[in-house]
């Protein structure tokens, strides 16, 4: 039977596979954070917003769309497989667009 000592020298599996973070990889991280806090700003305000128009809240796809793109340029595909559709669904839900 190991003893309880025994246990506490044994590495783990997170402290022998981690490795340090780059400063790319946290610029990065948290550039992704932003956008993601971004689009769910956006998303919640139209969700929730009952005084928006259908054209403001295009406005502020498009608006959300051009920062996202900011932050990432050329990655418009990703863009157009994460985001594009939930905002579609999100559009079609609250203004009945079929």
């Amino acid at each position: 039977m190991p003893k309880p000592e025994d246990a506490q020298q044994q590495p783990t599996l997170s402290n022998t596979s981690a490795r340090p973070q780059s400063a790319a990889d946290t610029e990065e991280a948290r550039l992704i954070r932003r956008m993601q806090l971004m689009m769910n700003l956006v998303m919640q305000t139209i969700a929730q917003d009952s005084s928006l128009s259908i054209d403001e809240a295009s406005q502020m796809i498009s608006d959300a769309r051009t920062a996202a793109l900011g932050m990432f340029p050329g990655k418009e595909l990703a863009y157009d497989i994460i985001w594009r559709p939930r905002f579609q669904r999100l559009m079609r839900e609250r203004f009945r667009i079929m």
